[in-house]
């Protein structure tokens, strides 16, 4: 028996017997990142809507902020849809032990038939530590809980009793249940801006998102250097070489930092250079950002698959109609 297919023409990377073992075929697939809905009915069209797009996913952040709980909007969009995928992006693993995740996501990827990913990261946002009153470790100690923490949730998933003795964690003989549709276990998604965490990500994950380094806690102007084509270049890098021969098997996304369908593409990233003290050259450059027609669009994206080999990309949910024509143009392709 196979999980349901990750999007439209796109490779099945886990069925119920067998881990991805062949290359990535690197096909390109869309998800959109929503966070609010003021009530239920708003949250479940927009689930069929971006369904119906072509999407493959939608997708969910994990903040104390002015947003929906991950777990319980993931659960509603996937029963009022029939082949979105729902992903958290990502689970902060200081929020949640990963014995309570492993059991939450399991029973998720049950009850919407195998079409869960699970993003994992290690916390980065400084207010909601503050607001919250979590103990936010160091930046190493962060990543080191949650490279623990990705082993713990695999082996709850895995068949038989699990134990596990890190320095944060300690599982004793305990079977996770109920296991998930995917096997071996749903896809699981980490990434992120710097050495180590990619690095993390590189051996352990099926997913690898790219993007800034967030170590300071906040957005800032001072990350222009670090979204650069070049700084790009290098995070792939430093994926590959963690991954060694698993490399091909992963698949590399990206989330938009800033789209902008228009005819005057120039000006419109002129504007936005303002911002960072950047020319509108060096604005067309970050892969973070997309702006031009749609034609310059889907031109963009598929020099950059090419270069960077990232094909799972990631829009806001307030520009998937926008947007969607470079889906309808690409996804699967």
């Amino acid at each position: 028996m196979r999980a349901p297919s990750l999007g439209a023409k796109h490779p099945q990377l886990f069925t119920c017997d067998n881990p991805a073992v062949t290359p990535h075929e690197r096909t390109f697939r869309f998800a959109a990142q929503a966070s609010q809905a003021s009530e239920a009915a708003t949250w479940t069209d927009l689930a069929r809507r971006v369904e119906s797009l072509g999407y493959a996913t939608l997708s969910l952040p994990d903040h104390f902020g002015n947003q929906l709980a991950p777990v319980p909007a993931m659960a509603a969009a996937a029963a009022a849809t029939t082949t979105l995928r729902i992903a958290s992006l990502v689970f902060a693993n200081d929020y949640r032990h990963p014995v309570v995740l492993a059991k939450e996501m399991a029973t998720l990827d049950v009850l919407s038939g195998g079409r869960l990913e699970l993003g994992l990261g290690a916390g980065w946002l400084a207010t909601d530590y503050e607001r919250s009153g979590i103990n936010q470790d160091s930046t190493g100690v962060r990543l080191e809980r949650m490279e623990e923490a990705v082993h713990v949730v695999r082996g709850l998933m895995a068949d038989g009793q699990f134990s596990f003795q890190g320095r944060h964690y300690t599982i004793t003989e305990l079977e996770g249940l109920p296991k998930p549709v995917q096997r071996p276990h749903p896809p699981i998604m980490m990434g992120g801006g710097g050495r180590r965490m990619l690095s993390i990500a590189g051996r352990e994950a099926d997913i690898v998102g790219i993007n800034a380094n967030l170590a300071a806690g906040r957005v800032g102007p001072e990350m222009a250097a670090d979204v650069t084509s070049s700084a790009f270049q290098r995070k792939v890098g430093w994926v590959k070489e963690a991954a060694g021969a698993r490399f091909d098997q992963i698949e590399l996304q990206m989330q938009t930092f800033y789209l902008a369908v228009t005819d005057d593409r120039d000006a419109n990233a002129a504007a936005v250079g303002q911002a960072f003290g950047l020319g509108a050259s060096e604005v067309l450059d970050i892969p973070l950002v997309l702006i031009g027609s749609i034609d310059q669009i889907a031109d963009e994206l598929k020099g950059r698959r090419e270069a960077l080999g990232i094909s799972y990309i990631t829009v806001q949910a307030d520009q998937c109609e926008a947007f969607a024509p470079v889906v309808e143009r690409l996804a699967g392709s």
